[in-house]
């Protein structure tokens, strides 16, 4: 999963991104409104940490354009604690959730999660799919035999991924875009590698090749 960070606050974009890529997440950063609308919109992000002071253009109108352009990104709103109009104009502008400043990174963290977790129709923690099980703190996955994996950040990503949309086709470069950061080395053939890899892991069968076209995970959500 991949995230963009628009905040103009060097030490809390330092403190999120640290957090969160400890917690297997690829993150992205930029400090003012219009270039962090712009990757908004170029980027395929699973989610948006957004905060609503932002030089060169506020946060809220960025939201605001994205949603007039049916760009519908989960947005993770920050806003000042005692600035409770910020956060209903937020919502109403199409905001996902809200946390106001200062706040614990353990909180943030909980709302990421959440919020990824239902824009894939996950309402409790974790993953369960296809006999697999993914734990989201401990970064490995357990088959339905109780065996354990532990997992390397990009193998847990990639996971992840997979068990998000399981029964869809998904290209080499789709799975690229949503596993590394934005000035990663994006080789959609090093995708095969940790591929084989989740294979040997969890089972061949799981992870169908399609010629020509990408991967699929196979298994229904449950």
């Amino acid at each position: 999963m991949r995230i963009l960070i628009i905040e103009d606050d060097f030490a809390i974009v330092d403190a999120i991104q640290q957090a969160l890529r400890k917690a297997g997440y690829a993150v992205d950063r930029v400090h003012n409104g219009i270039d962090g609308e712009f990757m908004g919109d170029e980027e395929p992000y699973d989610l948006v940490i957004l905060d609503l002071g932002l030089p060169q253009r506020a946060g809220l109108e960025v939201l605001k354009n994205w949603r007039d352009r049916g760009n519908k990104v989960p947005v993770l709103v920050l806003t000042a604690r005692d600035a409770w109009h910020e956060r209903v104009d937020g919502l109403k502008a199409g905001a996902d959730d809200y946390l106001g400043k200062p706040f614990h990174i353990e909180e943030l963290l909980a709302r990421v999660n959440a919020l990824v977790r239902r824009a894939h129709g996950e309402a409790t923690p974790g993953f369960e799919v296809a006999g697999v099980s993914l734990d989201e703190e401990r970064q490995l996955a357990t088959t339905s035999s109780g065996e354990e994996h532990p997992l390397t950040g990009t193998e847990y990503r990639l996971l992840r991924y997979f068990m998000s949309h399981p029964g869809v086709i998904l290209s080499k470069n789709r799975l690229t875009e949503h596993v590394y950061e934005g000035d990663a080395d994006r080789d959609s053939n090093v995708i095969e590698v940790y591929v084989k890899r989740l294979r040997n892991k969890l089972g061949k069968s799981l992870f169908e090749t399609r010629r020509g076209q990408g991967y699929v995970f196979r298994g229904e959500a449950k």
